[in-house]
């Protein structure tokens, strides 16, 4: 049997007609461009995909026949190409067997429609997030980031691609044992670990100064990497104690945690001492910047490496609250040096010559 006589048939003539009449009712609420109800009808679709690839045996054979007769039926609709279809279903396939490889019965109710929900982004800021992330769990948290923040597609990109899911939350504080809940819960998971500064690059050597120097400068990029809330003070900031001056790397303001907030760089491996320094600073903001209705001071400590078992030591018995992150960058190489390594084509050719050498010795 030929595969354009196996859809010619009344069981497949009939499930077209459904489609047809879905297409049809989803347009008399409200234009099918409408974000909530094109979501929902992409949902819909793909779980009639699903289900009747299922009862039949037609197999993927289906969608490439089901987007002509669609798009035949419908020219004026956007979406109902072969791929686009094929998105649906994976949408579908996604959300109802809990995400990833799980084979799990289709259950509807698992959709998560309402607040933080798939019909509140656009087609393809799901897209994104259905075909990159592993699970429903990842998925909700990109869904809700994108809904809060405001994210375009292309940042929304950016943040797949650094795994901010894995990355949230997961600094080594002492938040609970320093603020008071929800305090203590809203503030760990304002805090990444690691921070990806990828937007710049350094050439060895370079020092604390350096970074900063360049995170200022790309303060946008920065303030996107450190998520919603930051405010910029300032680098450097002055801090006059006991006639002696001071001067803080760089001052935030939170604007939902009602908080400043201290971020001292370090180019090396964490060491204790660095902790020390750090509560005396949050002292000296809480007493000289800090005012009544603010919360208090947090710090955050950006180092290049940690052992988060000594982090944990140096924070159990400071009274301040602050936390411990790398951060990864770009490094260059100096000019001086990048003429003196092989290029890639040198180095294929070495392994080309050294094969025939050894061929040769063989013979």
């Amino acid at each position: 049997m030929t595969i354009s006589s196996l859809f010619v048939g009344a069981d497949y003539q009939a499930w077209l007609k459904q489609i047809k009449n879905r297409i049809s009712s989803a347009r008399l609420g409200m234009a099918l461009a409408a974000n909530r109800e094109l979501i929902r009808f992409y949902w819909d679709l793909g779980g009639m995909i699903t289900a009747k690839q299922v009862q039949s045996q037609w197999g993927d054979k289906v969608i490439p026949q089901l987007s002509k007769d669609l798009q035949r039926e419908f020219p004026e609709i956007r979406g109902l190409s072969a791929s686009n279809l094929k998105y649906c279903q994976r949408f579908f396939q996604f959300y109802s067997s809990g995400g990833g490889d799980n084979d799990l019965p289709v259950d509807i109710a698992l959709m998560p429609f309402g607040q933080q929900a798939v019909d509140q982004i656009p087609w393809g800021h799901n897209i994104l997030i259905f075909t990159k992330c592993a699970s429903v769990a990842e998925a909700v948290f990109y869904i809700a980031q994108t809904i809060e923040q405001g994210w375009s597609r292309d940042v929304l990109a950016l943040q797949l691609k650094s795994k901010l899911y894995d990355r949230t939350g997961k600094a080594v504080t002492n938040f609970a044992s320093t603020l008071p809940a929800p305090q203590s819960d809203l503030a760990q998971q304002t805090l990444k670990d690691p921070y990806t500064f990828d937007f710049m690059s350094m050439t060895a050597p370079y020092n604390e100064r350096d970074v900063e120097q360049q995170l200022t400068r790309h303060i946008t990029q920065f303030l996107l990497e450190l998520g919603k809330g930051f405010a910029f003070i300032g680098r450097q900031y002055h801090l006059e104690i006991a006639g002696n001056d001071y001067y803080i790397d760089l001052l935030f303001y939170h604007v939902t945690l009602k908080c400043y907030v201290v971020v001292e760089l370090k180019n090396r491996k964490f060491i204790p001492e660095y902790a020390g320094k750090l509560n005396f600073y949050l002292s000296a903001v809480d007493s000289l910047l800090k005012r009544d209705d603010d919360q208090p001071t947090i710090g955050l400590l950006l180092c290049r490496d940690k052992n988060n078992i000594e982090v944990e030591f140096a924070l159990r018995d400071m009274n301040k609250p602050m936390g411990v992150s790398e951060y990864t960058l770009l490094e260059t190489l100096p000019d001086n040096l990048k003429g003196a390594l092989p290029t890639v084509e040198e180095i294929e050719q070495d392994l080309w010559q050294l094969q025939e050498d050894a061929g040769h010795e063989q013979n």
